[in-house]
């Protein structure tokens, strides 16, 4: 069975902005993933941060369970996301087990270190998946199947210098839009800590809004996700584009493969 896996900084990013995705690879018949870097221990302004771990722990669980997807447990905290060997390892030896073709992670350019420094792992340990000379923890044996990364927009749909980023393909959440609100209402300790910290009045309305404005930049879809496929070098054919068979739910934006073309 082909896998997928969602690899994101803390418990809400993956439902936030790629839950919709993976929900769909598993219509396709996908074996999905479910991983968190962080256990979010900082996320909270009412309790202390091992309360606060436990808390999420929970919660990211019930809501892997929502999306039918095998749950990982995190093994950091918060800002202690760091592109360092010892997150490599561990990081890597969880994409050789579980062998996937799709990597959804978290964009290169983002508003918090945590996301950028877990995209940045993702994408090396999944670039030493095949190297049996890199030791992973636990150990695993090196595995070279073909696999495709993909880049979520930041949660802001801008990067870091406030420029808007526009997806290479967009995929059309709307069908599974109901399941992927329930997984992110898992999180029920997200909306007093994001209201406070990030002035989110409601988390569950700026996912919704976040899913709007993107069917929009897609000019076809009500609700969706959008993507870049991260340079084949290393991971598969330069052709090689899983997320294709998601059928007509998945649409390449045309512009945006154009300006690559032309070098913008």
């Amino acid at each position: 069975m082909k896998t997928a896996i969602a690899i994101a900084a803390h418990p809400d990013d993956i439902e936030f902005m790629m839950a919709g995705t993976l929900l769909l690879a598993k219509k396709a018949g996908y074996d999905i993933h479910y991983l968190n870097l962080s256990t979010g221990n900082v996320g909270s302004t009412q309790h202390n941060a091992e309360a606060t771990s436990s808390i999420r722990l929970e919660e990211a669980k019930r809501s892997a369970q929502i999306l039918g997807a095998h749950f990982h447990p995190p093994f950091c905290n918060d800002l202690e996301i760091f592109y360092d060997i010892t997150m490599l390892r561990r990081l890597a030896a969880i994409i050789r087990e579980v062998k996937p073709t799709i990597i959804l992670t978290h964009s290169p350019s983002d508003y918090m270190e945590d996301h950028t420094n877990t995209c940045r792992l993702a994408v090396t340990a999944a670039f030493a998946r095949g190297m049996p000379n890199f030791e992973t923890v636990p150990a695993q044996e090196a595995r070279n199947e073909d696999c495709a990364i993909y880049h979520a927009l930041p949660h802001t749909l801008k990067d870091n210098l406030r420029r808007k980023i526009i997806p290479g393909a967009f995929v059309d959440t709307s069908s599974v839009q109901p399941i992927k609100l329930e997984a992110l209402k898992a999180h029920q300790s997200q909306q007093g800590w994001l209201n406070v910290t990030q002035k989110m009045n409601s988390y569950l309305q700026t996912m919704e809004d976040i899913s709007l404005k993107v069917g929009q930049m897609s000019k076809a879809f009500t609700h969706a996700e959008g993507w870049r496929r991260r340079l084949h070098v290393g991971f598969g054919p330069e052709d090689f584009d899983p997320l294709q068979d998601l059928g007509t739910n998945y649409v390449i934006n045309e512009e945006y493969e154009n300006n690559l073309e032309n070098g913008f």
